[in-house]
């Protein structure tokens, strides 16, 4: 076994699948190297390693379902990051292990780096990890127009269906003439395996991690409550721009990236290591599958 990373994330580069469950619950994401950019291949090796494959629900990102088991990885336009995250943090239940492949990688950057997430918690200055006691408050706003449409996010196209959901899982909910508004209460942080780790998307949720023209623009048109997705402290007070500036910097302190190989396999504790996208030229494909953990 290999090791690559920094002083604060490391990923276990291992030769085969023997070395999987050690090297995931020491290291938090384990890299498999080599081998075949076959999607049924892959499918069938997460159904053997990680048992049967989570559906994604609750979705906030638009993807495109490859088979039952596989999906795209968030489709945002090549010259845009996507900001650091653990999956579904922003639910009431995430799945516990992530498969990346990379069917294509990117001509120059396309990167999927991984920060540790117990460091990042330890990089934050006590301040935030104050401030951000109570948790934090996610709320959505569903229409047609801009952003995923409840439809999208809830896969169904029956509103008895999203409610029973909403109610099932602590969410507030409110239908409106353009479509649906949600608001829940998730923690910003809890032990994992004898860790505390920064567990949440109140960065990428926030209203500052779209650029300000855009902000701009959905604020005139749809003022606060109309933004598509905002985060708050869980009293839901404002959260301050120090305070997101401090969170960027501790992910960026504690983030390793390394450039994808064709057939390169990802596989990454969701809750011990947050994730992310670098931008990119040329052409680009990741699939991701999710199980609740290893088999």
């Amino acid at each position: 076994m290999k090791l690559m990373g920094n002083e604060h994330t490391t990923i276990a580069v291992v030769p085969d699948v023997e070395g999987i469950r050690g090297s995931l619950m020491e290291h938090g994401a384990v890299l498999l190297r080599g081998g075949s950019t076959d999607i049924g291949e892959f499918e069938r090796f997460v159904r053997t390693v990680g048992g049967e494959p989570l559906e994604y629900t609750e979705r906030s990102t638009p993807r495109t379902s490859v088979t039952d088991a596989v999906y795209t990885s968030t489709e945002y336009p090549a010259d845009a990051s996507i900001p650091m995250h653990n999956e579904a943090s922003y639910s009431e239940t995430w799945p516990g292990v992530l498969f990346f492949i990379c069917a294509t990688a990117a001509e120059t950057g396309g990167a999927t780096p991984i920060a540790d997430s117990s460091a990042v918690y330890r990089l934050l200055p006590q301040r935030v990890l104050d401030h951000f006691a109570e948790g934090v408050v996610y709320t959505r706003s569903y229409r047609s127009d801009i952003g995923l449409s409840w439809q999208e996010a809830f896969q169904t196209e029956e509103p008895a269906d999203v409610e029973a959901y909403c109610k099932t899982h602590n969410q507030e909910f409110e239908w409106t003439p353009d479509g649906l508004r949600t608001r829940h209460h998730r923690p910003a942080h809890q032990d994992y395996r004898g860790r505390r780790v920064w567990f949440n998307q109140a960065n990428l949720f926030h209203a500052s991690s779209l650029s300000p023209d855009i902000y701009e623009t959905l604020m005139e048109i749809y003022g606060e409550d109309g933004l598509p997705r905002n985060a708050y402290f869980g009293d839901g007070s404002p959260i301050p721009a120090e305070d997101l500036s401090a969170i960027k910097a501790a992910y960026d302190t504690a983030s390793f990236a390394f450039p994808w190989e064709p057939g390169d396999v990802l596989i990454v504790d969701n809750m011990r290591c947050a994730h992310g996208r670098q931008p990119f030229t040329g052409k680009r494909r990741i699939l991701v599958s999710m199980t609740a953990g290893l088999k």
